[in-house]
């Protein structure tokens, strides 16, 4: 230990060296490289009064290096001074907020919006201005209990924990064996400690192996899938030209006692700071946060699902419901599908608040759980290790030192849990009246607006779950390579039940919906039911439409098949005339389904006439009512590959 502290020593003697030539050009240089400590101890060398731009400078150096509480004074001095960017006026107004200046905020919110004609910065500052307003109706207190996690934190930075088996995982700056510029502080590590609930065992912590923890690298947030053997972290920001300048996320699985050498998870690209990690607990899906284009500004929180490869695909946005022009991170998802993240832009106590994201009647809505879970430093990192418990991060006062972890415990009497689990089951028909099952399909959730919201593989036995929520309409997609895709829609209106009657803590509510996939057969011809026309004409009716409303949708779900769409007639007129009346009803046909949108070149019409009877000799009406019929059949498809990458249409949704 004493060596370590001599070559902290040793690095400070280095910086200070290195300060001794400061000048605006190599403080613009830490700026850029995104060394804020170093730029912010450098501006503050150069401030002279009345310089607007350096000021500015500091006071950006300050809220990007977490120390936005710092930055107020400096963010006033430059608009004083004549700073022309008018987005001065919205950092101000958080470092205001971190620093509980409520009054002063409000006065600032008149003054600006009463001048300005900035569209974009008023509508930010009308964004602000609703939250402060907000915030100032919360109580003092809540259910929520918060204790300091005394035994593992120090006056360097603990943050991101993460409870897996029996284990507590987090971050933390706490070795001095190298200074990262960025922050000017120790490069980060990720450490294990074995923990009974919130109670740890403090002679059993230990780093991470060198192959999880490289020197020089920042490792950052952690996340397990519930069997603890595979998992997802952060790093990066090494500084090198040579290296990755971002952050990106790592895999790695456990095997022979050790885990393996980690792996670029492919979500990440060069491009973007991709983070925060958070596997479900089935461990098909990810959540993550990052800063990719056509976001919403700042960082987003995404999802990704995964696929029998492995491979993580469906990244999608979870919209501006929950993602706004600010910074959005560290998301986690409970038991009972509710989403914990933290946020700068939402209604916040100043820097990160963590927030819980809720969902009913397909309507998203965000909160805010208030003080003392909450404070006016950077509140975030929230793992729950059982539905009322577990930690979180925080720099509020009164803590160690810089980030510590907390546990927290929820002691609403009223708090009830409801899991709705919709469950089921893909088949395929073995004959008129039985199924056998069909494994390792894919299987859709979608809203009623066709929007997914998750993704899953079935196992060999078909078996397939998803979370609900209450007061929603649900439309399941069942794919399968050789196979229709099949859908079916589910609704839980009218299904919630009331929690003020429930005895139990929790109650699972399981649905059942199985999915029938038919196969593709090439020529096999496939009856349309009720497609029925007036008499010597080819017009569609409106019953037809239904009927053939539902073909479009199965070109629209499997979107290779090409077809044949043929019409039939009975024997009671010339052979002339029905192969003329079947030729315009299967052309007529096949204009109605163009007209909805599906390519001509996927459709053909072919009339028949009487030449392919199913009843020779028809006596009753029944009997030509069955000859009357029209058909489809494939004529071609091709296979679609599983995605390899991440490249895949970006979609707005939550979970």
């Amino acid at each position: 230990m004493k060596n370590k502290y001599l070559l902290f020593l040793l690095h400070l003697c280095c910086i200070s060296f290195v300060f001794s030539c400061i000048t605006s050009k190599t403080a613009q240089k830490n700026f850029n490289n995104a060394e804020f400590n170093t730029a912010a101890y450098k501006y503050q060398k150069l401030l002279k009064e009345g310089d607007s731009e350096i000021n500015f400078l500091l006071a950006e150096s300050y809220r990007k290096s977490n120390n936005l509480w710092k930055a107020e004074k400096y963010y006033k001095d430059a608009i004083t001074n004549g700073y022309k960017d008018e987005i001065a006026y919205y950092y101000l107004l958080q470092a205001l907020k971190a620093n509980n200046n409520f009054e002063e905020a409000d006065s600032l919110i008149s003054s600006y919006l009463s001048k300005s004609n900035n569209e974009e910065i008023s509508k930010l500052i009308r964004i602000e201005a609703k939250n402060i307003a907000n915030l100032k109706l919360y109580p003092d207190t809540s259910y929520y209990k918060v204790k300091n996690l005394n035994a593992i934190n120090t006056n360097f930075a603990e943050y991101s924990p993460s409870y897996s088996n029996g284990k507590l995982y987090f971050v933390s700056n706490r070795s001095l064996d190298k200074i990262y510029k960025g922050t000017g502080t120790p490069f980060t590590d990720i450490y294990e400690i074995k923990t009974k609930g919130a109670i740890v065992n403090i002679e059993t912590l230990k780093k991470l192996e060198e192959n999880i923890n490289e020197s020089e690298i920042n490792e950052g947030s952690i996340t397990f899938s519930s069997d603890g053997l595979y998992m997802v972290f952060a790093k990066g920001n090494d500084g090198k030209s040579s290296g990755r300048n971002n952050v990106d996320l790592y895999y790695s699985r456990f095997r022979g006692k050790k885990w393996t050498n980690p792996r670029l998870l492919n979500v990440s690209t060069s491009r973007s700071w991709d983070s925060t990690p958070f596997l479900t607990k089935d461990g098909k899906t990810l959540y993550f946060a990052s800063n990719k284009a056509k976001g919403f500004g700042g960082t987003d929180i995404y999802k990704a699902n995964v696929n029998r490869r492995g491979r993580w695909i469906n990244i999608q946005n979870l919209g501006p419901e929950i993602n706004t022009p600010g910074n959005e991170m560290f998301p986690s998802v409970s038991q009972d599908g509710r989403l914990f993240f933290s946020s700068d832009n939402h209604e916040s106590f100043g820097g990160l608040d963590i927030l819980v994201a809720t969902r009913k009647a397909g309507k998203i809505s965000v909160s805010n759980p208030g003080k003392p879970l909450n404070s006016r430093g950077d509140d975030f990192g929230i793992n729950l290790f059982n539905p009322t418990r577990g930690f979180f991060t925080s720099n509020r006062d009164g803590g160690k030192g810089d980030d510590d972890i907390y546990t927290f415990v929820n002691n609403d009497p009223n708090l009830k849990i409801v899991n709705y689990t919709l469950k089921g089951t893909t088949l395929t028909p073995k004959d008129q009246s039985n199924f056998s099952i069909l494994g390792n399909s894919v299987v859709k959730l979608l809203d009623k607006n066709e929007h997914i919201i998750e993704e899953t593989f079935t196992d060999n036995n078909g078996k397939f779950e998803f979370t609900v929520f209450t007061d929603e309409e649900y439309i399941l997609i069942g794919e399968k390579e050789n196979y229709f895709s099949s859908r079916s829609d589910f609704s839980t209106i009218g299904k919630s039940l009331d929690k003020s009657k429930l005895k139990e803590f929790i109650t699972n509510v399981n649905f059942e919906k199985n999915l029938i996939l038919d196969q593709i057969i090439i020529d096999k011809s496939i009856v349309l039911d009720n497609i029925y026309y007036d008499l010597d004409k080819a017009g569609i009716r409106t019953d037809a439409a239904i009927e053939l409303n539902k073909l479009v949708t199965i070109m629209n779900d499997n979107p290779t098949i090409s077809i044949e769409l043929s019409s039939h007639t009975d024997d009671r007129a010339s052979p002339e005339y029905n192969q003329d009346l079947s030729q315009r009803r299967a052309e007529s046909a096949v204009f109605y389904i163009i007209s909805k949108g599906i390519d001509q070149n996927r459709i053909t019409a072919k009339g028949y006439g009487e030449s392919q009877l199913k009843i020779l000799n028809a006596k009753t009406e029944e009997e030509h009512q069955i000859n009357r019929r029209t058909e489809f059949k494939v004529t071609s498809y091709e296979l679609i590959e599983e995605a390899e990458d991440s490249q895949t249409e970006e979609r707005f949704f939550i979970n």
